[in-house]
């Protein structure tokens, strides 16, 4: 392949696939423009603890000195976390001229999933994808993340779509390019910080394992692309859907007035909406990031299974 050239994969990580154990990559987006430090660092770590907790080995994926990292140290995770926004958020388009320059970025959930692929990793956590951002009609706002699902072979276990989205036109998107979208014990769009949304997922699974048969067989089909598995927030955590709605809307005001789209538009509705909230919903996207991972693991865990027994 000839991405290996370019691809790192800590020994952790290459022993675990090596033995057909549990792998789940992790965004760093996350690390370095979604959260403030230090929580952006602290939630990292405690997201790769998370995982290993419940069986599996973490992949957080970034490209570091021009290197595609399949596995972070704790050194670059720091790094990450303390350059903030001043890291360069890497998507599909962006990887080769990272890599050319021997410089260092953070993955969206597009490229993560790319370096994922790469490295035989076939389930992926996060907090939510990108999608259709709302008033799209005019502006074509559209998040890589969405075409990256359609033919990229990787689950990605989110809180549904970001409720700073056009929830209605992702789904039509995903539909349209035959990405389905399944509800983890709810037949209800998670909204990010809401468990639900007024639309409906594709299908409803309650089991990990559920989950993990259709993974197998659309793949051992040879069926191209990826699924989304929404997986709603705890509700100790869920937020009520009116703050969340205000918030977001005065935030998606002040980034017209400032000028302010394309890729760094989520990054400041998200701090936008975080520091109207009063800090909740960094909180709340916390404790959902956490719940992905334990249900990415769980899923990663029947893959393996399931793959050792078709191949018995």
């Amino acid at each position: 392949m000839n991405a290996l050239p370019y691809l790192d994969i800590a020994p952790e990580v290459q022993h675990a696939l090596a033995n057909q154990q549990p792998v789940v990559a992790l965004e760093s987006t996350i690390i370095s423009h979604g959260m403030p430090y230090p929580q952006n660092v602290q939630t990292a770590l405690q997201v790769e603890a998370e995982v290993r907790a419940h069986g599996a080995v973490p992949a957080t994926i970034a490209i570091v000195n021009g290197r595609l990292k399949a596995g972070l140290s704790g050194q670059d995770i720091e790094q990450l976390g303390r350059s903030g926004r001043e890291v360069v958020k890497v998507s599909r388009r962006d990887i080769p001229f990272i890599v050319a320059a021997g410089a260092t970025g953070a993955t969206t959930v597009a490229s993560t999933m790319i370096i994922a692929a790469m490295a035989g990793i076939r389930v992926f956590a996060t907090g939510g994808i990108g999608g259709v951002h709302r008033g799209a009609p005019q502006s074509f706002d559209v998040s890589a993340d969405l075409q990256e699902l359609a033919q990229t072979p990787v689950a990605v276990v989110c809180a549904g779509a970001k409720s700073i989205l056009d929830l209605r036109l992702t789904l039509e998107y995903l539909e349209t390019h035959g990405v389905p979208v399944v509800g983890y014990q709810t037949s209800s769009l998670p909204a990010f910080f809401t468990r639900d949304s007024a639309f409906s997922v594709d299908y409803r699974l309650d089991t990990p394992e559920a989950i993990a048969h259709v993974l197998h067989v659309k793949w051992r089909m040879a069926l191209a692309g990826g699924m989304v598995i929404a997986n709603p927030i705890p509700e100790t955590y869920a937020m009520p859907r009116d703050a969340i709605e205000s918030a977001i809307e005065q935030a998606l005001q002040e980034a017209q007035t400032q000028g302010i789209g394309g890729k760094e538009s989520t990054p400041f509705l998200l701090a936008r909406v975080c520091e109207l909230t009063g800090g909740d919903s960094l909180a709340s996207n916390i404790q959902l990031v956490l719940n992905n991972a334990r249900l990415a693991s769980a899923i990663g865990a029947e893959l393996v299974r399931l793959d050792r027994n078709s191949a018995a």
